[in-house]
């Protein structure tokens, strides 16, 4: 998969995908990440990329042409067919929070291009033009686009084959079927006089994955009720779930 980022600070962006599961994926070829510094396009020798906003108003835009050129630059080296336009996300408070099902959708495509926004925005009308999807990484304001791109780059890398080192382990962490991951524990059996549960030392599997399936419940109705409305629950799992939410609530 080919990731292309649009942004103003290239180095930052590669710096950290460079590292750790993600950076070991783009040495076997599994993935291509670019940067592509937005001030490259300018188009006035101090390759500025801001401007002050018509009708006023505190800081400065970022210029309709050099996103645009940047976007061009792209296109030329993506490997999409013929009179296809790559997917292209903005970050931006103003989108949609990320989420893990967002992620297997982008993992679906063949090059993926994310747009890092700074100062008080973009041009609206450069944004019509390119971008197809608005994505946010909550409801909090940052500096730029950045890290968000690199959380999504993360996010949607791990769902791609090979790049973990076991695939099955994608399949089953937070989120699977809108529940959270249940706990884990590894070596020693007691630490700090707390002991790993009976359950996941009597090597009995059917009953160790019943324990993992009710404690992904209890853990997503008290941290993530939320996402219980979500998930494809038993009537006894639905019954647990209303129990822990009705508890945490105190009723």
């Amino acid at each position: 998969m080919n990731f292309y980022i649009m942004t103003l600070f290239p180095e930052m962006v590669m710096d950290g995908l460079n590292t750790s599961i993600i950076g070991r994926a783009v040495n076997k070829g599994l993935l291509s990440i670019e940067a592509l510094n937005i001030r490259d396009y300018a188009f006035n020798k101090h390759h500025s990329v801001d401007d002050y906003p018509y009708g006023g108003g505190a800081g400065m835009l970022m210029q309709a042409e050099p996103v645009y050129q940047t976007y061009l630059a792209i296109r030329e080296k993506a490997t999409l067919p013929e009179g296809k336009r790559p997917r292209v996300i903005y970050l931006s408070p103003q989108g949609k929070p990320f989420n893990q099902k967002m992620a297997e959708d982008f993992a679906k495509e063949d090059e993926l291009v994310l747009l890092c926004g700074h100062y008080e925005g973009i041009d609206e009308r450069v944004l019509e033009e390119i971008v197809t999807d608005y994505v946010s990484a909550g409801d909090y304001v940052l500096t730029g686009g950045e890290l968000p791109a690199m959380m999504i780059v993360d996010a949607v890398s791990r769902l791609i084959p090979g790049v973990l080192h076991n695939d099955v382990s994608a399949e089953f962490e937070s989120f699977q079927d809108n529940l959270l991951e249940y706990p884990q524990y590894s070596r020693p059996e007691i630490w700090h006089d707390k002991q790993v549960p009976a359950i996941l030392l009597s090597g009995h599997h059917a009953n160790i994955e019943k324990w993992r399936r009710e404690q992904s419940v209890i853990r997503t109705a008290k941290n993530r009720p939320d996402l219980i409305e979500k998930a494809k629950l038993t009537k006894e799992e639905q019954k647990l779930a209303e129990e822990i939410m009705l508890e945490a609530t105190g009723q």
